[in-house]
């Protein structure tokens, strides 16, 4: 069994694979105030209650772009698990399908190139992934499997939680589509500025993408906020939140 998992500024996400089958995926706060003790305490508590020995566990691969997270996780999995974790990163990247520029490597964070190979290898031509995370990441792969570049902006959780804490009399909000762009309440109206104007920031990018890159690549979407446009027709070809983790066991497989 491989156990794949994917630090995020937000969030960790633990995933669990028989073979190409992704049989269990949880989810952690990214906290870095937590000793590998507490997360280790949360974590056995996972395998308990999925009845999984993590003594069944093979091989371990990391995908992180917390730095200060690694030695944590590290620590908490080798006492979970006896084994010593592969923490993805430059030195790896010459074993994948795709090409990252060398002025690049040490900048790239590493989900971003999972989601590369996972998304190069469905199509297996140039493609564009959208990734809904803490930042909102646009990358572009070109036919050859090269990075051809990346554009990146605040994420939709990190711009509404920015507008909280400027302001006093605003309420939190559910982040999904509003039924118009007129909003008649304040939900309304934070959803329309912040949910339609993304929608127009995330169709704008794609359309100057494809036209900078000559073609009508496919678009794929992924990343914990996601399913937000996921009704909307015409952005995205697909909808894959877990993308990255696939991007993991692939990656698993090519370095030895």
């Amino acid at each position: 069994m491989l156990m794949v998992v994917d630090i995020g500024n937000s969030n960790i996400v633990i995933g669990l694979f028989e073979g190409e089958d992704l049989i269990r995926d949880w989810r952690l706060y990214t906290d870095l105030y937590r000793t590998d003790d507490e997360y280790a305490a949360t974590v056995r508590s996972f395998f308990r209650d999925s009845d999984i020995n993590p003594g069944s566990i093979g091989r371990i691969i990391i995908s992180s772009v917390v730095p200060g997270m690694n030695e944590t996780f590290t620590r908490m999995i080798n006492k979970i698990t006896g084994k010593i974790p592969l923490v993805l990163g430059p030195a790896h990247y010459g074993h994948l399908p795709v090409k990252v520029p060398e002025s690049a490597l040490q900048e790239i964070g590493s989900d971003l190139v999972c989601n590369a190979v996972a998304a190069y290898l469905t199509y297996k031509a140039a493609c564009i992934i959208v990734d809904f995370g803490t930042a909102l990441t646009f990358t572009a792969i070109g036919p050859d499997g090269s990075l051809r570049g990346a554009a990146i902006a605040p994420g939709l959780g990190t711009a509404v939680k920015s507008l909280f804490q400027g302001t006093a009399k605003l309420p939190d909000v559910p982040l999904e589509l509003p039924p118009s762009s007129l909003g008649i309440n304040s939900i309304q109206a934070i959803q329309a500025g912040v949910v339609l104007g993304y929608q127009g920031l995330v169709e704008t990018l794609i359309s100057r993408m494809r036209a900078e890159m000559g073609e009508l690549v496919p678009v794929i979407a992924t990343g914990g906020l996601s399913h937000v446009f996921k009704t909307v027709p015409g952005i995205f070809d697909r909808v894959d939140e877990g993308l990255t983790l696939r991007g993991l066991r692939l990656i698993s497989e090519m370095i030895p």
